[in-house]
């Protein structure tokens, strides 16, 4: 069945070929667009131009910034959906213009996820309507808020708000061409902070010291047994407070990030980190001097990002699979956290595959790409999204 399919879609695999040069200059303009979390608007706006110049319909900006468009299918099935996301980790003010070297591309974001945005207004591009057309209609989404302390905004606010769950949702993320994330890698991140009365280190010695408290909490932390299987891990990530080196500090804060493809992993390091908190503060408030006043904390969570698994034998992995061997390539299965938790957290069938070509220094200043071979990635991300919108015309 997929070598059927493979071959009908040889004429849009060829044009796929021919743009190529085309794809690797819209994954360049995209890049030099600076899109941090929180700040993806230009980048918005680019896409949404690509997509009506397209042809897309009923293009939009959604509230969050999601930049959504649609290509019709011959039925009114539930859709499949393929998304990218616009931004970045690099904060505001970093340079990101792309540079040559031979074949390769470096700058900030060339790979995560300028290659992403590229393929999916390609596959956009390809999947036409008239020469490549579907059963499924197919819903093109540039996602927000997929780094970091985006914590998945764009995709958990998609889902919130569409009509009808889609069949299928097929994520593009960096580069590659033979990982297919299928489980999805959970986090939860929780700040936490610690608050006193403060004083001079000499003359209010006694009064219970924050920053104490959280280098205890830390130290309970780093030592708790954390399961290997599921692998899970827990960092305390940051750690701060104080005012001055002379001063017992008021306050002082931590921030821990936890990541399982287990719920219930998540769920019990939580309450490990209430217990080892608690047990930091009582340890420092036992040492306070008579008549201080004691001290205090408090748990936020500031990201919880839903994990969850495909089966490996589920027809969209199988397909992906079959499609990653058509173009001469070994599928790996693969856990990540990328935009395909959310809906697999759903119980919509999803997985995130790479966009093609091969890419490293991802998340630093010196990210870069190849794009040998590149377009066969693009290749399988269409074969993957026409398999499940189910191909009805295919010239």
């Amino acid at each position: 069945m997929m070598a059927d399919l493979f071959a009908r879609l040889a004429p849009a695999r060829a044009r796929l070929a021919a743009a190529d040069d085309r794809v690797v200059d819209t994954q360049i303009v995209l890049s030099e667009i600076p899109a941090p979390t929180g700040a993806e608007h230009a980048r918005g706006e680019c896409v949404a131009a690509r997509f009506r110049a397209l042809g897309l319909e009923d293009v939009r900006t959604d509230d969050v910034g999601n930049v959504i468009g649609a290509r019709r299918g011959t039925s009114d099935q539930a859709p499949v959906l393929v998304c990218a996301h616009l931004d970045t980790v690099f904060p505001e003010g970093t340079p990101v213009g792309v540079a040559r070297d031979g074949v390769q591309l470096a700058g900030p974001g060339i790979v995560d996820n300028s290659r992403g945005l590229a393929a999916m207004l390609a596959l956009a591009e390809a999947i036409d309507g008239a020469r490549v057309r579907t059963h499924r209609p197919v819903i093109f989404a540039a996602t927000v808020g997929e780094e970091g302390a985006g914590d998945l905004r764009g995709v958990k606010h998609l889902f919130a708000r569409l009509d009808a769950a889609p069949a299928a949702c097929i994520a593009l993320d960096g580069a590659g061409d033979d990982r297919i994330v299928h489980r999805a890698l959970g986090a939860r991140r929780f700040r936490v902070t610690f608050q006193g009365s403060g004083g001079h280190s000499w003359s209010a010695y006694g009064t219970p010291n924050p920053v104490h408290a959280a280098g205890a909490a830390t130290a309970k932390l780093a030592a708790l047994p954390l399961p290997h299987v599921p692998r899970t891990t827990l960092s305390v990530s940051r750690i701060g407070g104080g005012i001055s080196v002379n001063a017992i500090p008021t306050d002082a804060w931590l921030e821990i990030d936890v990541r399982s493809s287990s719920t219930d992993a998540l769920a019990s390091c939580a309450s490990d980190i209430e217990q080892a908190v608690r047990a930091a503060v009582r340890e420092e408030n036992a040492r306070r001097a008579s008549g201080m006043p004691l001290l205090d904390y408090a748990i936020s969570t500031i990201g919880d990002r839903p994990c969850g698994e495909l089966p490996p034998d589920h027809p969209l992995v199988r397909a992906a699979a079959d499609a990653t061997r058509a173009i001469g390539r070994s599928p790996e299965l693969a856990t990540a956290s990328t935009d395909a938790n959310v809906p697999i957290s759903l119980g919509v069938p999803a997985i995130a595959i790479g966009a093609g070509g091969r890419g490293g220094g991802v998340h630093t200043a010196s990210e870069w790409y190849d794009n040998t071979d590149g377009t066969l990635g693009v290749a399988r991300a269409l074969t993957v999204v026409v398999s499940a919108a189910e191909l009805a015309v295919g010239v």
